[in-house]
């Protein structure tokens, strides 16, 4: 394969990416505007880039994913994409009559500089938006961020345009989850339901992308956070952001133009991070944890110490979003793993800064040239025994023989992520799961006929 060919020779690379640990913005936008119930996406720029951030959702989820596109042409290159736009809208509410066409533009609609706040304006101004219909737009030029970025830049989006101002406030809290599967947003309801806490999350993408199949054709599924929830937003108490880079954002607009205080907290994955969401929940509401969740916490902590000696000392390379590697990196240390490489191909001083306090002496790099090829080559210099990250890392599995983990996005050639969790206590050990089979597969693989044991 051609990652053989991977030089152990780590050079500074300041123009050239390869094998890059992300992809753009308008798959993260996309992402984002699924979670809002009855929404059309919409991508404004050519047919192929809405080909390719449609496939690369369907491809990780296994469901069909609906968006529409401005089909850019030559002619719109040069000219603008305005009268696309505008027959666009028109159309879909025609045919398809969704409750909300969400907009990202693409690298070739942001550059030319087309103004989609302005276009979105005169659809409305010219009656193509009816009435009790809603069009918000997100700019999200390929070129800049990652895939993270442009679901920070559609969150902010629906946080500035849905929630209505009120100086009543309704005992209910915001959740904004994050970049998560439709399980993990599954699991964070679950906690707070079992915490008897009234919610609004969003986006919320359970049952929409992880839909039952009912043997009947639904184009808007029944799933997704609705427009009045939306509304109320800004009636709530207290957002929670969980994840700086995804979340932070949105939570910011929602304070500036509805006045709800918000704090971010790290996704919680692991022991600590889940802790530290629910006792923020606690002390925000007044609620107490209910004893389910300490059970949960207790199995979680009883597998740790159970396996303890498969996990003790383990070196680990991970890579993707850094919302998900800060509390995954935690979780990894508290359980006696020893993250050494870690990259993320979102850029921000903020991950840089939590590397340091979490795992200081590890490789770690974000941004541009954090990449694929850069975690091999380190993980040459200095060896594994395990892999964690998304489907991209199977190549340097394969080549240096190390179990490998899947998480993250995007997961291609498994399943099963979209419907199990990996937040909060249950999450957890499923993750432990995941980590303990690949590590005793190994194990089996490995040994000797006088050491291939029943009982490990």
């Amino acid at each position: 394969m051609l990652l053989r060919h991977t030089d152990k020779k780590v050079k500074e690379r300041n123009a050239l990416t390869i094998n890059p640990a992300k992809t753009c913005q308008p798959v993260g936008a996309m992402y984002a505007s699924l979670g809002i119930h009855g929404c059309m996406p919409h991508s404004h720029g050519s047919q192929g880039c809405c080909a390719y951030h449609r496939s690369a959702l369907t491809r990780h989820y296994k469901e069909p994913v609906m968006a529409g596109t401005s089909s850019f042409t030559e002619g719109s290159s040069v000219f603008g994409g305005q009268s696309n736009l505008l027959q666009a809208i028109d159309n879909i509410f025609n045919v398809y009559d969704p409750d909300v066409i969400a907009i990202h533009t693409t690298c070739l609609s942001e550059t030319i500089g087309d103004d989609v706040s302005q276009i979105t304006q005169k659809a409305i101004d010219d009656g193509k938006v009816p009435a009790g219909k809603h069009v918000i737009q997100a700019s999200t030029p390929s070129y800049v961020g990652s895939h993270v970025t442009g679901f920070a830049n559609m969150c902010a989006s629906i946080a500035k345009y849905f929630p209505e101002v009120s100086e009543l406030k309704l005992d209910q809290v915001n959740v904004l989850p994050g970049w998560v599967e439709p399980s993990d947003m599954r699991e964070i309801k679950r906690m707070l339901l079992a915490m008897q806490i009234p919610y609004v999350l969003f986006p919320d993408t359970s049952g929409v992308l992880d839909a039952p199949q009912t043997g009947s054709h639904m184009f808007f599924p029944k799933g997704g956070t609705k427009i009045p929830d939306l509304k109320r937003c800004g009636k709530s108490i207290f957002t929670f952001a969980l994840g700086k880079f995804c979340s932070e954002l949105a939570a910011l607009e929602l304070m500036k133009k509805c006045s709800v205080p918000f704090e971010v907290l790290d996704i919680p994955i692991g022991i600590k991070a889940t802790d530290r969401f629910m006792m923020k929940l606690s002390e925000v509401t007044g609620t107490s944890i209910p004893q389910m969740l300490e059970d949960e916490r207790g199995q979680l902590v009883d597998i740790v110490t159970d396996m303890q000696q498969y996990l003790y000392g383990k070196k680990v390379a991970l890579y993707g979003d850094p919302d998900t590697i800060i509390p995954l990196c935690e979780f990894l240390v508290d359980i006696g793993m020893k993250p050494v490489h870690i990259v993320s191909g979102t850029p921000g001083k903020y991950f840089e800064q939590r590397m340091k306090e979490l795992v200081p002496g590890a490789n770690f790099r974000n941004g541009p040239q954090a990449d694929m090829y850069l975690m091999h080559q380190w993980i040459k210099n200095e060896p594994v025994d395990l892999i964690i990250g998304n489907t991209y890392g199977k190549y340097i599995s394969r080549d240096e023989n190390i179990p490998f983990v899947r998480l993250g996005f995007p997961i291609y050639d498994r399943i099963g992520h979209s419907y199990f969790p990996v937040v909060g206590y249950k999450g957890g050990m499923r993750l432990l799961e995941k980590i303990l089979s690949v590590i005793m597969d190994k194990m089996d693989a490995d040994a000797p006929e006088e050491k291939f044991e029943l009982v490990m």
